[in-house]
């Protein structure tokens, strides 16, 4: 699998084309996440989808799809910017529902506030239509490849 990271990484870093790393990640591409590059850096797109609907009633996004979209949108970002073999393993991710997600695209920004050997941190903010209007914050620990 580590060849497979690797080449989809090499792709990814020098294209910008972000498929091939997407493809090697099942959730995400069973979600359909993407990756788009906004001001040369990369940046996760979730497109609306009705079945990504949770309250019908609202209509509102599914928790659960946001919290996942979340989660694989700083999993590609570790991939991306480091040199991992696998994907890292989620140790604990914690998230805050600050509003609904209307039935529309969804976005994340990714940024990696603390790493270590074994361990990094990821912020991660999600929002529709403008970065300043986020619905739902996260925080996630990640173990990374051993170094042994």
């Amino acid at each position: 699998m580590s060849n497979a990271f690797s080449e989809a990484r090499r792709i990814a870093r020098e294209s910008r084309n972000y498929d091939a790393l997407t493809a090697l990640m099942p959730y995400a591409r069973f979600i359909g996440v993407k990756l788009v590059e906004v001001d040369g850096q990369p940046r996760a797109q979730l497109p609306y989808r009705p079945s990504l609907i949770g309250n019908a009633q609202m209509p509102a996004l599914h928790g659960g799809v946001t919290a996942a979209f979340m989660e694989n949108a700083a999993l590609m970002q570790l991939l991306l910017q480091l040199d991992e073999t696998r994907v890292p393993k989620s140790i604990d991710f914690a998230i805050d529902y600050l509003k609904p997600g209307r039935p529309e695209d969804i976005y994340a920004d990714c940024k990696i506030s603390r790493l270590g050997q074994r361990v990094a941190h990821v912020a991660i903010n999600c929002w529709q239509r403008s970065p300043d209007q986020v619905i739902a914050v996260a925080r996630g620990h990640f173990l990374l490849t051993s170094t042994e």
